[in-house]
């Protein structure tokens, strides 16, 4: 038998990074030595979406996964933001870790963007759902038994009602129609608690509804926004958030 490949696992918390990482758990040719999140160095929160740190470590914690934690700044630039990811990356590396794996679907630029971060320092990536349909991935996701909630929700797409709810078949069947069931515009984001990855549930509770809109950054080579997108006018919108305890 040949010797698995170490990979690191780009863990955001939501649905598509629990399918992704339980395909790849399931594949002898790889063997996930951490999960990596990028955090808000001021807020410790999730910089995709602002889950609490505490939450992150406890999925990690069910998952039986060691969590690498890459502190970003509260608005970087995208020089900031690569340095530090260049920087955890190299020392990575350094242990035999060859592989960097990702739970995008089917958005060319990005995958093309981590391909290039990842080539400059050696590292191939990985992508267990790459351009399997959307409706297929979150029926899948369902029929496992995952649970998931939504965090994040960008008002271009749609309103507070949504945020705060459990993807169910309800959830999806009202989702409008020019909403990517899974979220993959940025139209929403998610942190799962439970499924077949993990141990045990996470225990939490619903908290405060916020609402927040972003100034759109002085250098194009900028972002300051947490529940991102790639519309150009992201900063004609605002984002409502969940709070979870």
């Amino acid at each position: 038998m040949p010797t698995p490949k170490k990979a690191i696992f780009n863990w955001s918390s939501g649905k598509d990074s629990a399918l992704a990482l339980y395909k790849i758990l399931q594949n002898p040719d790889f063997k996930i030595e951490y999960l990596l999140t990028s955090v808000n160095q001021q807020f410790q929160r999730i910089s995709m979406h602002g889950v609490r740190v505490e939450l992150l470590e406890a999925q990690a914690k069910s998952i039986g996964l060691p969590l690498k934690i890459m502190q970003i700044p509260e608005m970087p630039t995208m020089e900031v933001y690569e340095n530090v990811l260049t920087e955890t990356l190299t020392e990575l590396k350094k242990e035999d870790i060859t592989h960097s794996i990702f739970g995008d679907i089917f958005l060319e630029d990005l995958r093309k963007y981590r391909e290039n971060q990842l080539e400059k320092i050696g590292m191939e990536s990985v992508f267990p759902l790459w351009k399997i349909p959307t409706q297929d991935l979150i029926q899948e996701f369902l029929s496992l038994d995952f649970k998931t909630i939504v965090v994040c929700v960008n008002e271009r797409y749609l309103d507070k009602s949504f945020v705060g709810r459990i993807i169910d078949q309800d959830f999806i069947n009202d989702l409008p129609e020019n909403v990517d069931v899974c979220g993959e515009n940025g139209e929403f984001h998610t942190f799962t608690f439970d499924g077949p990855i993990f141990s045990e549930p996470i225990n939490f509770e619903i908290g405060e509804i916020v609402y927040r809109k972003y100034k759109q950054p002085k250098t194009q080579n900028s972002s300051n926004t947490a529940c991102d997108t790639n519309a150009t006018d992201v900063f004609d919108f605002g984002f409502w958030y969940c709070d979870l305890i």
